[in-house]
């Protein structure tokens, strides 16, 4: 979840790169940030709170440095807590992601030596720990999930170590990057190796050496060469990463649905399983439920469903004839890479649907399919959420051997999209949130593929606008949710034209005579709305211009009440500990 950033180099001012570097990782979501760089000794500037634009200017020029994000764990967030931490002498700087889990037994140790443990953090144990020992050596005895990375004065190069938590090396000339996150690394290189588990990296001006944390021995590796452009981590002329985001679908839907070629193969994998599973963790665990209804209608084939932090604990029934397709943004989350790993070792073929490159997921997959949505810096998912879906529905067309429809129903969402993201379409929607942005709660309602349509919807909302919503099958109103209803609560209704019409508009009817205030978002008008936002019909793939419809009314609903949409409180665009 924190964010790296290194460098070693003689062409740049390292600490003022690792600070402005920092900001481009703000959206994996921080409470303390931190830099160490490297002359005749280590100088630190560290805070809690929120990264500041002369800070950096206290230290000294230099040729290396190493800067970190904290999200807290061990300890509060407080300015000595913040990452990097020092050890005894002020020679050896660390910063850490993860949780060493067996920190407390050293820790003790080291306090009875007469070591002056500042913090109360996990983290400045290891610093302390490397006084005398190499980093190999503290890796190993460490327990959970980690990366760490160090600097000290004398030996002026950057070290690293990695298990579970992501650590990506870019390459220049002579000059050379380390980072948490690979789009940090667009503005200086595109030549970049992914650290696997249980590897380290020494890391000098000229060269790096990537060794086993296990032997020590030095390994060959593979230089990937990212395809992202550096630009598209930039705003542009959008306020908010977010919008922009919002705004690119159109086109990356249309750059999917005309590169379909993958869909065949993997349709192939799926004919041959003995079971399918789809997996994911928030928005994604919502295209894994619509893929078993985009399966189900298209493809007329049972695939099944699981929550990432859930599906380890289901894994007793895979088997060498088993399909795991698990889909992620990062690649990067523990919940997902855990179960994916356990039930590979049982024998599951992976397929992953992912959108970084070189990802932990993308190399631990048989089969890799890309979304191909671009660097996405906002936390709230829309981009990638919406590429896992238009990969979802030209797969189960190819699975039910109908590709060319698969096709010509992901452009139709496409057009469709582009409708809801018309002038006149935002007006609309910058209307009811002026309307409804003060509510305490909002519900959202849907059945079949517009069950998880209300589930996205619902969760965007709560993400950036901080309303309590609910998404809900519209089916169960009466088994509970309905007592929640009063007098003008929101009530969203997705009515596509599909077979759940009349279904789901009895839903919004029972909402409306409990005093709902009912917002139809559907290819006609009702006398049931009372607010109607129309989306054009497209098929199976309507889906997709629902949900951008959705993300648009969470977006002004979070620019009404004077909130940041690109960065929610307590949220972190990668979840890489459990």
């Amino acid at each position: 979840m924190c964010g790296i950033f290194g460098y070693i180099g003689y062409r740049r001012n390292a600490a003022s790169l690792v600070f402005n570097s920092l900001k481009s990782l703000e959206y994996r979501g921080y409470d303390s940030w931190g830099v160490a760089c490297v002359g005749e000794k280590i100088h630190v500037k560290k805070k809690a709170g929120k990264i500041g634009g002369s800070d950096v200017n206290e230290l000294p020029a230099s040729s290396i440095a190493i800067g970190h994000t904290r999200w807290a764990t061990h300890g509060g967030v407080t300015d000595t807590n913040a990452h990097p931490h020092l050890d005894c002498t002020g020679n050896i700087a660390v910063i850490h992601n993860g949780i060493f889990e067996n920190y407390d037994e050293y820790k003790n140790k080291l306090k009875k030596n007469g070591h002056e443990i500042k913090s109360e953090t996990d983290t400045e144990v290891i610093a302390h720990l490397l006084e005398k020992s190499d980093l190999r050596t503290v890796f190993n005895k460490m327990e959970g999930l980690n990366a760490v990375i160090m600097v000290d004065s004398e030996k002026k190069r950057i070290l690293a170590a990695r298990n579970g938590s992501p650590l990506v090396v870019g390459f220049g000339k002579n000059e050379n990057f380390l980072a948490s996150d690979a789009s940090a690394l667009l503005p200086y290189t595109r030549r970049v190796y992914f650290l696997e588990d249980d590897e380290m990296a020494e890391i000098s001006e000229e060269a790096v050496f990537v060794k086993s944390t296990k032997t020590g021995k030095v390994k060959n590796i593979t230089i990937l060469s990212l395809s992202w452009k550096a630009s598209s981590g930039k705003k542009g002329n959008y306020p908010d990463f977010i919008l922009k985001e919002i705004y690119e679908q159109p086109r990356i839907l249309s750059e999917i649905a005309s590169s379909a070629t993958w869909a065949a193969k993997i349709a192939g994998q799926i004919e041959k399983s003995k079971g399918t599973y789809l997996v994911g963790c928030g928005s994604a665990s919502y295209a894994a439920m619509a893929g078993t209804y985009l399966f189900s209608k298209i493809a007329q084939r049972h695939v099944n469903f699981a929550v990432g932090s859930e599906f380890g604990y289901q894994l007793n029934f895979l088997n060498k004839n088993s399909l795991v397709i698990p889909i992620s943004q990062s690649g990067e989350t523990m919940d997902i890479l855990e179960s994916v790993k356990k039930a590979k070792a049982g024998g599951a073929k992976i397929s992953c649907l992912v959108n970084v490159l070189g990802s932990s997921l993308y190399r631990v997959s048989d089969f890799k399919m890309l979304i191909g949505a671009g660097p996405e810096k906002a936390v709230a998912s829309t981009k990638a959420l919406t590429g896992m879906l238009a990969h979802l529905i030209l797969l189960a067309y190819a699975a039910g051997g109908k590709l060319n429809e698969g096709k010509a129903a992901v452009n139709g969402a496409v057009k469709s999209t582009k409708n809801v993201l018309s002038d006149k379409s935002v007006r609309l929607i910058k209307k009811l949130a002026d309307r409804i942005y003060s509510a305490r709660s909002i519900y959202v309602i849907g059945r079949g593929l517009s069950y998880p349509a209300s589930l996205e919807t619902a969760i965007k909302i709560k993400e950036i606008s901080y309303i309590h919503a609910e998404g809900l099958a519209a089916g169960e109103l009466k088994h509970g949710p309905l007592a929640l209803v009063e007098k003008g609560v929101p009530c969203i209704a997705f009515l596509p034209d599909d077979e759940t019409y009349g279904a789901n508009l009895a839903g919004a009817m029972e909402m409306k005579a409990r005093g709902g205030f009912i917002i139809g978002i559907s290819f006609k008008p009702h006398e049931v709305f009372d607010y109607y936002i129309p989306v054009k019909d497209a098929g199976a793939a309507t889906i997709i211009p629902n949900i951008v419809a959705g993300q648009m009314i969470a977006y002004y609903l979070t620019v009404k009440k004077g909130l940041d949409p690109d960065k929610p409180r307590n949220l972190a665009k990668s979840v890489t500990v459990k």
